[in-house]
């Protein structure tokens, strides 16, 4: 039998129906009368016989198709069926491709955003897409080794972003066990490169010693600048919330009857409700406050557009004017509160960390239980400001 030529192949004509030229071993060139032209193999397979499509002529060239068709031989002399074999890898090909790595993980961030804030949800997309999807992404989730997954992070490593890698190693822990709830996954290979990484030294906030604070807080009675950044110094002090909860607080959150300020969910870090008590001197502070901007939304308005709350940077600039540079910040104060807190001996760890709003023990239950330990917490917070005031009156 003669064999096809490409020669052959580019010249043959449509006709008024299909024409069939052979190449042999069941090889066959299909010429449709619309001039398309298709590859085919004709074989028999326990007993039957079928066809299996290699392709369309000049996608697939004449070399590509005898290949093709070697291959097709082999798995009837193994004993497989070429187009079942197909099948199967059409198949296998579909399940990869929804269980792959960025897919699960996009599944993961849907599962956990609720209690997540958008802004930590979004950094967290961010970092997906760029430091681990380009390699990860679209490999099978149980397939991906250890040494893959340290190749990645390695990269994020030497740009000297310690800190990132970690946390990208942490986020493939937290994605790996998410594949395995959901049967996608067998093992967390991130389990395997814990202690790979360089060790990153974290650097706590800017804050001040116990020591310190008579003379601080000598200078935040003495300060003249702007009455309300005055008081969101001493609020941080008493109520050792994050900066960016003081300054996002509207009226609406304030109780000073109940003598209760309930930041929202959707402001907080973590996502849930915080109920901070407020001691005397705190509700003092905001009725001073009230006084000031009680007509406004916010507690603390931004001095130039009221109708947005106060710059990041104005209790950063006040501690700079006092001399404070360097030595502290608004997010510090946590920091002191914790630690005197914790040296007094007086509360029990795990309300020092829940009015620190702090994830411990039962997340799941944390959610709901917003008032957790709260008889508590308000004797805390009430005995912290009576103690700045005792450390105050002796200076």
């Amino acid at each position: 039998m003669t064999k096809l030529t490409d020669i052959a192949i580019k010249s043959a004509k449509a006709g008024s129906s299909v024409k069939k030229l052979s190449d042999g071993n069941g090889l066959n060139l299909l010429v449709y009368p619309n001039g398309r032209k298709y590859w085919a193999y004709r074989y028999r397979y326990l007993g039957k016989e079928k066809t299996l499509s290699l392709g369309i002529y000049p996608e697939v060239k004449l070399a590509e198709a005898r290949q093709k068709l070697m291959d097709a031989r082999k798995l009837i002399a193994d004993g497989k069926d070429p187009s079942e074999a197909r099948k199967a890898s059409k198949r296998q090909a579909m399940v990869s491709a929804e269980n792959n790595f960025e897919v699960v993980a996009r599944e993961w961030i849907a599962a956990k955003s609720p209690v997540w804030t958008p802004r930590y949800t979004g950094f967290l997309i961010k970092r997906l897409e760029n430091d681990l999807f380009p390699k990860l992404g679209s490999r099978p989730i149980r397939d991906i080794t250890a040494p893959e997954v340290l190749s990645v992070v390695r990269i994020i490593e030497k740009r000297g972003a310690l800190d990132l890698a970690n946390r990208a190693l942490q986020y493939c822990g937290q994605i790996f066990m998410y594949g395995i709830a959901t049967g996608r996954a067998d093992r967390n290979p991130a389990n395997d490169i814990k202690g790979a990484l360089k060790t990153h030294v974290k650097k706590h906030f800017a804050h001040l010693e116990a020591i310190e604070l008579p003379e601080f807080l000598e200078k935040v009675k003495a300060y003249d600048g702007h009455p309300q950044t005055k008081l969101a110094v001493t609020l941080l002090l008493l109520t050792f919330v994050r900066t960016t909860e003081l300054r996002g607080a509207t009226w609406d959150e304030i109780d000073l009857d109940k003598a209760e300020w309930r930041i929202p969910a959707e402001r907080m870090k973590m996502r849930r409700v915080h109920i901070v008590p407020l001691s005397i001197q705190a509700v003092a502070a905001f009725k001073e406050l009230q006084r000031l901007n009680g007509e406004w939304k916010y507690v603390f308005p931004n001095l130039y557009k009221p109708i947005k709350h106060m710059s990041e940077n104005a209790v950063l600039f006040a501690l700079y004017r006092m001399g404070y540079h360097s030595r502290a910040t608004g997010h510090g104060f946590r920091h002191t509160a914790s630690t005197i807190l914790n040296e007094s001996g007086l509360f029990n760890g795990d309300v020092i960390e829940r009015q620190l709003a702090h994830v411990q023990g039962n997340k799941v239950r944390g959610v709901y239980n917003h008032a957790q330990y709260l008889p508590e917490r308000r004797r805390m917070m009430q005995w912290w400001a009576d103690y700045l005031d005792s450390i105050a009156a002796k200076k």
